[in-house]
């Protein structure tokens, strides 16, 4: 005599059997949707560069255009943002020590005399590789006055170790009094 509340062992196996192909069928979906994707966004950028990309020649940057030497480290631009040019180099950034205000708008540009550096400004989201050949845009306010180690974070070569530099965060009004006497602006004083 059978119990007629007794699942049948052979139709719960059916059941799990389908549940477990379609668990199987969507995870194949996702990966091959996901390897999909990737494939086409390698291609696509492959064949069209962002159009955000500016390139320049590492090996005049000291002769002419905006990295010349007057030109590096903070400048007030007409509409009172603030842009920072720097160079990578090894073993170092140029300049050593970036003056910038607090509650403004700064543009860092930054590029690479020789091979591929690390740009990295500690307690911000600002973190890039700076790639000679290529200028590296970056765009931050910063809230308050406050210290920032700048190191390299690329491995670039035997003195990486010693590659850092500061940002020195200062009051705004005390950095457009600054910026009314000088044209470039050190964190010397």
């Amino acid at each position: 005599m059978s119990n007629p509340t007794a699942p049948d062992p052979h139709e719960s196996a059916a059941v799990a059997e389908r549940i477990e192909r379609r668990w199987a069928i969507l995870v194949c979906a996702l990966v091959a949707s996901t390897v999909a994707m990737v494939i086409y966004t390698g291609v696509h950028w492959s064949m069209m560069p962002p159009s955000r990309v500016e390139t320049i020649r590492p090996e005049t940057l000291h002769v002419q255009g905006e990295f010349i030497e007057s030109n590096l480290g903070s400048a007030v631009e007409p509409d009172g943002t603030v842009t920072v040019r720097v160079i990578a180099q090894q073993y170092s950034f140029t300049p050593q020590c970036l003056l910038v205000p607090a509650d403004t708008p700064i543009t860092f540009r930054a590029t690479s005399a020789d091979v591929v550096h690390g740009f990295l400004v500690t307690d911000t989201n600002i973190n890039s590789m700076v790639e000679p050949g290529y200028i590296s845009t970056f765009k931050t306010t910063f809230s308050a006055p406050a210290d920032h180690l700048m190191p390299c974070h690329e491995y670039c070569g035997t003195g990486h170790q010693g590659m850092w530099a500061h940002v020195k965060v200062i009051d705004r009004a005390d950095f457009l009094q600054m910026a009314a006497h000088s044209r470039r602006l050190s964190c010397v004083k």
